[in-house]
């Protein structure tokens, strides 16, 4: 006869159950709270009036934000339906249930904040001793917008709908004029359909009016380039004495291109070619990650599909980092980040700078393999001492560790937490949110990276 255990889901606890209990010593949503409770919150919990209806601590929103950002549960709907199904998130929530509006406005509302404490996380793990700068690897990754690329809406078919539209708007203004001597058709209410076009009409009026503004912003940096370029081969031609060879290059068109769009959801988000192929509507994440933990030490987010612009900007972000988490050596990137002007940058900033110059193959020969290292040129500039460099053994093996070091974290990001889609919308808010994930990601490594010590 078998033995079996009762079933009695309907027993009661003998003493008053306790969520601590129900949770290993060791696990994610203790640390993530534990290290929550040693920040510095007092920017957030000032702003509370202190009157009415008691409310939630930001530490125990901010725990469960940052728990469902590492864990793969990202909207506030699953939030709030995590702290009844989840140990976990009950024992973070202290076994409260603040609902999805509660969690989704604190996020809006304290983005900014939020954001701030990431250098604070980074202190705790310097304190913990797993974090160490040194060689710094950076990378870009693309992520959806909340936003359909279908939303998305070109000049040149802004104007055709337009065009239609108005001559709509005509049609039924007539129909309206002659509604005692024509029917109109059953079903059609010529008020609703006038409103309709209206705001149709209002839409595509300010969908025109961003794509001509962003036009004008082309035309003046592309107008500027131009300039520029001009201006070294008119340099060259009288250093020389002769006429420079290549293609002329080409005055900017003014104006908005026939292909210039708009997306009407999230109108700062662009459409970006994809790795796999085709395009879609995204921004461009951006990530500096230690080589030694795997830590992302700074972010950004950008509406450039490419990296060759964000070498400056990310530079700024890496030295501004407090003193004491440690100097920066050097900077891997790969060759979509290469221009002297970026190699130049780095050694301004005192950052050794490993950025490939070009594709590499992927099956070097033997020769090439086992070939000496050539001789190191005599008062280099920074791109000369660079490229040199790129063809040490001792520089290519660390180049070597820029795909083992930004590369996982997105993927672990993208692929195992399923992080591919921001919720927020905007580009200010879409860079807070990548804040977010990033100081979530730094949490679970930190935890992780406690463990191996």
């Amino acid at each position: 006869m078998s033995n079996f255990r009762p079933i009695n889901r309907g027993m009661d606890f003998l003493m008053p159950p306790s969520v601590d209990e129900w949770l290993p010593q060791r696990h994610l949503a203790r640390f993530v709270a534990e290290v929550i409770e040693g920040l510095d919150l007092r920017i957030m919990t000032a702003s509370y009036r202190g009157s009415g209806e008691a409310s939630y601590h930001p530490a125990l929103l901010l725990g469960l934000i940052i728990y469902g950002y590492a864990t793969g549960v990202f909207s506030s709907r699953n939030l709030e339906r995590a702290t009844y199904d989840s140990v976990a998130f009950r024992f973070i929530a202290a076994n409260e249930h603040p609902d999805h509006d509660t969690i989704a406005t604190f996020r809006r509302r304290f983005l900014k904040q939020i954001e701030a404490l990431f250098v604070q996380v980074l202190d705790v793990a310097r304190e913990m001793g797993v974090l160490k700068l040194g060689t710094v690897a950076l990378d870009g990754t693309k992520i959806h917008a909340n936003a359909s690329r279908h939303s998305a809406l070109s000049h040149e078919h802004a104007s055709q709908i337009e065009t239609q539209l108005k001559a709509e708007v005509a049609d039924l203004l007539g129909r309206a004029e002659a509604a005692d001597q024509a029917d109109t058709p059953d079903g059609m209410s010529i008020p609703e359909e006038l409103a309709r076009r209206e705001k149709r009409l209002g839409e595509i009026a300010r969908a025109k009016a961003v794509i001509e503004a962003r036009a004008k912003e082309r035309h003046a940096r592309e107008r500027a380039e131009y300039e520029a370029k001009m201006a070294a081969r008119e340099a060259k031609q009288a250093r020389t004495a002769k006429k420079p060879g290549g293609r002329v290059p080409q005055p900017p068109v003014e104006g908005p291109l026939p292909s210039d769009q708009v997306n009407l959801t999230d109108e700062e988000s662009r459409i970006m070619p994809m790795a796999g192929g085709g395009f879609e509507q995204c921004y461009n994440a951006q990530a500096a990650v230690a080589a030694d933990s795997l830590l992302v030490v700074a972010t950004d987010v950008v509406q450039a599909p490419n990296d060759k612009q964000q070498i400056e900007p990310m530079l700024g972000k890496l030295t501004a980092l407090p003193e004491e988490l440690g100097k920066i050596g050097d900077l891997l990137a790969d060759n979509g980040y290469f221009s002297e002007a970026n190699v130049n940058a780095c050694a301004a900033a005192g950052i050794e700078p490993v950025i490939a110059m070009g594709r590499e193959a992927h099956h070097p020969s033997l020769a090439e393999r086992f070939a000496q290292d050539p001789a190191s040129p005599q008062n280099p500039t920074p791109l000369e001492a660079m490229r040199h460099r790129l063809q040490t053994k001792h520089g290519k093996k660390r180049y070597a560790l820029r795909k083992q070091t930004p590369e996982p974290v997105f993927g672990i990001i993208k692929s195992v937490l399923g992080f591919r889609q921001f919720l927020l919308r905007g580009l200010e808010k879409v860079r807070g949110e990548w804040k977010l994930v990033t100081m979530a990601w730094n949490m679970k490594r930190m935890f992780a990276l406690e463990g191996a010590n």
